[in-house]
């Protein structure tokens, strides 16, 4: 599944070249400092509190940042579907844990191949008709699967909700030959609220009583089961709750976060300052790594410019983009003070400008986003730059 850069994709350019000066734009930019800086911090961040990090790799669909992650210590890749993990896979990430469940017999069919190819494969499940169709259909196959319980939210996506259901769902497992109970999953990123860092400590604390409950019940395989949790936003706690439980001796705890490898300029920068304000003897924290490049193109009206980017380039939710810098070839680039975007279309992006700002047709301007999901799925590639704006790499995306 290997895939060369078409150079007639936008923003493909040669390495080593300007990014101002020869690349057509936009384009979806990382910048190395912020992105290696991220990648060590969060590492550190897992290594500190006794945990691996398997981080998300549905924010990026980026191999060369799986394999940046990996190289720093990464204990695997988190993916979403079946196809991701293929892709992961093809692109030498072996460890893959599906942080979904594992539906539908071509989905099956894939990640069975993976199985047989080496991958070590984790999916989840909550109910015993997901588990009676993967006995099923990987015991035709003479293959096991590897699966973590889910355990939900009142409001949330999946996972089971109470301990009836969880007891039920155990039970299955024991009865499926070709389905492997391997530890514990949650998501807490859909907790919000007055209390939410409450609700999380909370939730938490019922990931590590259910991973000893069923630990004492010998209901997993030999192996060290694993207990896993966490995004970007609340990774602290999830790590808290798995320290003060004292585990490592026991489980394998695992953090998944994903959108930390490049941040962001609003929604993430939030929550790290909420981290830091829990946690002030933590040295550092992650940076702003992804950026927009685009031109401006027209300047129709006082107030107004127009820049050649629009929702086909660039997040618009949560948020709408960020005007950062005015880049020129050749001058040092200039914070936007004052500017911010009113409104965004497929190609077009109309921001507002203060009275006798210095704006010109080309000029070219950089855009924060809030949550990089949004914006990574929107190229086939991304720009590795230095500080002088050259690109060191051409990162292609395999959504």
């Amino acid at each position: 599944m290997t895939r060369n850069p078409d150079p007639l994709e936008k923003g493909s350019p040669i390495d080593g070249q300007s990014l101002l000066e020869n690349t057509s734009l936009p384009a979806a930019v990382i910048f190395d400092k912020a992105l290696a800086h991220n990648i060590a911090w969060m590492q550190r961040f897992a290594d500190d509190h006794g945990a691996k990090l398997a981080p998300h790799g549905k924010t990026t669909m980026t191999p060369a940042l799986f394999r940046r992650q990996l190289d720093a210590g990464a204990w695997g890749i988190t993916l979403a579907t079946a196809i991701q993990c293929a892709a992961a896979f093809e692109h030498g990430a072996t460890r893959l844990l599906m942080a979904n469940q594992l539906v539908g017999t071509p989905n099956m069919a894939i990640v069975a191949g993976l199985i047989e190819r080496g991958a070590d494969y984790f999916c989840l499940v909550d109910s015993a008709a997901n588990v009676e169709a993967l006995d099923e259909y990987f015991g035709q196959r003479h293959l096991t699967v590897q699966v973590l319980v889910e355990l939900g939210v009142p409001g949330g996506r999946c996972g089971v909700r109470n301990k009836s259901e969880l007891d039920k769902l155990v039970a299955a497992i024991a009865t499926a030959p070709a389905v492997t109970l391997c530890g514990i999953e949650g998501y807490e990123g859909l907790i919000s609220g007055e209390h939410a860092v409450d609700d999380i400590r909370s939730y938490g604390q019922r990931l590590v009583s259910t991973v000893r409950s069923l630990m004492d019940s010998g209901a997993f395989a030999d192996r060290k089961p694993i207990i896993t949790a966490a995004g970007s936003q609340w990774f602290d706690l999830i790590a808290e709750a798995f320290d003060h439980a004292d585990l490592h001796d026991h489980c394998t705890p695992i953090l998944r976060p994903g959108c930390y490898v490049v941040h962001d300029h609003r929604s993430y920068r939030d929550a790290m300052a909420e981290v830091k304000a829990r946690h002030p003897e933590l040295e550092g924290e992650l940076e702003p790594a992804l950026a927009v490049f685009a031109h401006v193109q027209s300047l129709p009206e006082p107030g107004l410019a127009v820049v050649a980017m629009g929702k086909r380039d660039i997040s618009v939710d949560p948020d709408l983009p960020i005007p950062l810098q005015l880049h020129r070839p050749g001058e040092p680039a200039r914070p936007l003070t004052g500017c911010s975007v009113r409104k965004v279309m497929d190609q077009h992006t109309m921001m507002g400008i203060p009275e006798h700002t210095d704006l010109r047709i080309g000029d070219i301007v950089s855009f924060g986003a809030s949550h990089p999901c949004l914006t990574f799925d929107k190229w086939r590639q991304v720009l590795r730059v230095d500080d002088d704006l050259r690109v060191l790499e051409v990162m292609p995306t395999f959504f």
